[in-house]
Order: C-alpha cells, then sequence, then structure tokens
C-alpha cells in the first residue's frame, strides 16, 4: 500500500468539528479509545491530476462528553489533536487532513491514505483509494470476495456492488442513491482477493463520481428509456423502482414512494447523466457536487471497507 513520501504533499490543517473549529486541545483532556474510524474523501480541484483532496474522518466509539483524539495520517511522524464536541452520540466527523496529489513518473506519490489513532490497540482506519495520479501495482489487493459478482443483462449483483460503492464514494455529497449503467463494466468479479487487475479490467472507465439533483419526474423517464440492448439503469440498495409496458410504476427511495415533484440527489458520473451509455441526457438535471474519486478508487475503497464483499442479490430492478 502507497503511503505519503513527498515533502510538502501532505499539508495538516485546521480541524474541523461539527461545522466550527475545534478549541486547541487541552492539557487536562486525557486521549480517549475510539472503537473505529472510517475515511471520506472530498475533492477541492476539478482537475483529476494533480489534485487536491480533503480526508475526513467518522470516529466512533467514542465515550461520552468532550474528548481527546490523537491521531496521524500513516507513514508520517506526526500525531495531531481532535477534540470531540461536547455533546455527541458516540460518533462525531471531522476533517483531518488535506492532501496535494501530482503524479511524478520518477517518484510517484501514493495511491491510498489510512489514518491511526493513538492508543493501546493501535487502531488504523479503513485504507481511502485514489487511483487518477498513478495506478497502484497490478497485483496490489483491496480485500476480497466472499463468492463470484455476476453481470446479467439488466445489470445484477455486479451493477449493484458498484452502484453502492458510488454512494459510498459521495457520502460528503449527501446523495440519496447511485445509479450506473451495465455498459461499463466489461468482466465479473470472481471470488477470493481483489486485485488492482481485476479492477481495471472490471471497470476500466476511469471517471469521477460526482452528484446531481434530479426531480422524481425527470428520474423516472430515465428509468423508463427503452435501451436498444435491454439494459436498465442499476441503482444502490436505497433505490428500487418497477417497469411495467415501458413505464416506471413505482420508484422507491428507502421503502417510501418518490413523489414526481421531489427532488433527489442522485451520485453518477458524468457520462450517464449526460446522455452516453445508451440512455439519453437527464432533464433538468444541476450538478451539486464534484468530489468523489475515479469509479476504480471507489470500488477499490468500498472493498476494502467491507471485506469480505458478498453478492447482492440483483433484485433492485423489477421488470413486469
Amino acid at each position: 500500500m502507497g503511503l505519503p513520501s513527498k515533502a510538502g504533499r501532505l499539508a495538516a490543517v485546521a480541524v474541523l468539528v461539527c461545522g466550527a473549529f475545534a478549541p486547541a486541545a487541552r492539557a487536562d483532556v486525557t486521549p480517549a479509545a475510539v472503537q473505529k474510524l472510517t475515511l471520506a474523501f472530498e475533492r477541492t480541484t476539478a482537475s483529476k491530476c494533480p489534485v487536491n483532496f480533503e480526508v475526513y474522518g467518522t470516529f466512533r466509539g467514542v465515550p461520552k462528553g468532550q474528548q481527546l483524539i490523537q491521531y496521524r495520517v500513516v507513514g508520517t511522524e506526526t500525531w495531531q489533536d481532535v477534540l470531540s464536541p461536547k455533546w455527541h452520540s458516540g460518533r462525531f466527523t471531522a476533517l483531518l487532513t488535506t492532501i496535494d496529489w501530482d503524479y511524478d513518473f520518477e517518484n510517484p506519490d501514493p495511491t491510498s491514505v489510512r489514518i491511526e489513532v493513538r492508543q493501546p490497540d493501535g487502531l488504523v482506519s479503513n485504507a481511502l483509494y485514489y487511483f487518477e495520479c498513478g495506478p497502484p501495482a497490478p497485483d496490489e489487493t483491496f480485500g476480497e470476495t466472499a463468492e463470484p459478482v455476476v453481470r446479467t443483462t439488466s445489470g445484477g449483483p455486479l451493477a449493484e456492488l458498484v452502484a453502492d460503492a458510488y454512494l459510498d464514494a459521495a457520502a460528503r455529497s449527501g446523495a440519496d442513491a447511485a445509479l450506473v449503467s451495465r455498459y461499463g463494466f466489461h468482466l465479473d468479479l470472481d471470488a477470493g482477493p481483489v486485485t488492482y487487475e481485476e479492477i481495471y479490467a472490471t471497470q476500466p472507465g476511469g471517471f469521477a463520481i460526482d452528484a446531481w439533483q434530479v426531480t422524481g419526474a425527470a428520474l423516472k423517464t430515465v428509468l423508463a428509456h427503452p435501451n436498444a440492448r435491454g439494459w436498465v439503469l442499476t441503482p444502490s440498495s436505497s433505490l428500487r423502482y418497477t417497469l411495467e409496458g415501458g413505464a416506471v410504476t413505482e420508484l422507491t427511495l428507502h421503502g417510501e414512494p418518490v413523489a414526481d415533484d421531489q427532488v433527489l440527489t442522485i451520485a453518477a458520473n458524468y457520462l450517464l447523466v449526460g446522455g452516453y451509455e445508451g440512455f439519453p441526457r437527464w432533464p433538468g438535471v444541476s450538478a451539486v457536487y464534484r468530489g468523489g474519486p475515479d469509479d476504480r478508487g471507489a470500488l477499490a475503497t468500498y472493498i476494502a471497507k467491507n471485506s469480505p464483499i458478498s453478492a447482492p442479490a440483483g433484485d433492485r430492478v423489477t421488470i413486469n
């Protein structure tokens, strides 16, 4: 796994807690233990490379009251302090660091970030991957699948897995759901360790995951489009729909019906939204977030975070 190595590539930032700058750490506060730490990514530049992005950490299992937590980026020496809010429910999110990545063929920057917590068990976060500024070694692994994850004519388990990864990658956007097209997937994922070579062969696109606002009515017209190959758009687990007679007869978000005038935030790449991959341009859509990693980085991060991965059921779209 790559680690930050270039001087000046990693810049510490003021820690942001719940929208406000945290006060300086008090000497009389004993560092608290954390049960789990997961990372989220937000790009701050539109370019794919070089890229600037922010890394947010969500700390879970934190004792009640204001707590001091010490952390550092794996591979660096300096420990940083963050204070939790005085009132929290055992979890809180903070901006941990800002990173500037470029690509130098002689001394390539890393493709992953991890955060460790200064506590007896040496807790380490999930790995957060970003590939656009230089891919990892082809045989580097990112967790494993517990069983084969395959494609079907309508998308199937593989498309559902990738849609879940896209939604996870766009977590900072507040996206309600994600949508993907089977068009971008070239191979199934076999059971066992997942290498970068497999991720690239499965999904070679390399497109950024963004978030877009669209009304329920407009989304239904896109979902109902008669794709020439019989493909349909595959949603993340939060969204389900039914196609019957060339129309969407049911569309639900978290089990609740979606109204025509309801505005949803959907994670997707710009090609799909722009009217490619065998589907029409999304009407009345507006971009609200351009902050996710590339699609391969999103899939690698999701597999690493949730390994071993089981195949989704492939039942989110019903065709009558």
